[in-house]
């Protein structure tokens, strides 16, 4: 079965509508691209979505309660609910450093969750 799809662009700051044509595991671009980094996007994006994920992270004892955190790679599209569930569940100690890992290997992805901030102790 063959299927079109527009796809927009995010590689860059032109945000190219691309139309692609997919056939089973064939890709091919009918129009809209305006670079070879727009073709690498749609291809992506059509067999393996992928988002890089931001949220935050509780953390006990914080000057904050709450730390930012982002994945360390691109996450896989239909994975982003379980790492968010499994997220929800997960609390930190303070101190919290930025660039610390929060959680390893996060939904049985090889994804870790890395804090993005340093949130110190609560100083009562």
């Amino acid at each position: 079965m063959i299927v079109e799809r527009n796809i927009t662009c995010i590689v860059c700051p032109i945000g190219c509508k691309i139309l692609v044509r997919i056939d089973g595991t064939q890709l091919e671009i009918v129009e809209g691209n305006k670079c070879k980094r727009g073709i690498e996007y749609a291809k992506n994006e059509a067999f393996d979505p992928r988002r890089m994920l931001t949220t935050s992270v509780l953390v006990n004892g914080g000057e904050w309660p709450l730390v930012s955190v982002k994945s360390s790679k691109p996450v896989p599209k239909e994975k982003l609910f379980p790492i968010l569930k499994e997220i929800k569940r997960t609390a930190v100690n303070a101190p919290v450093k930025s660039g610390q890992t929060i959680i390893k290997n996060v939904a049985n992805t090889d994804i870790s969750i890395v804090a993005t901030k340093t949130v110190k102790n609560n100083k009562i």
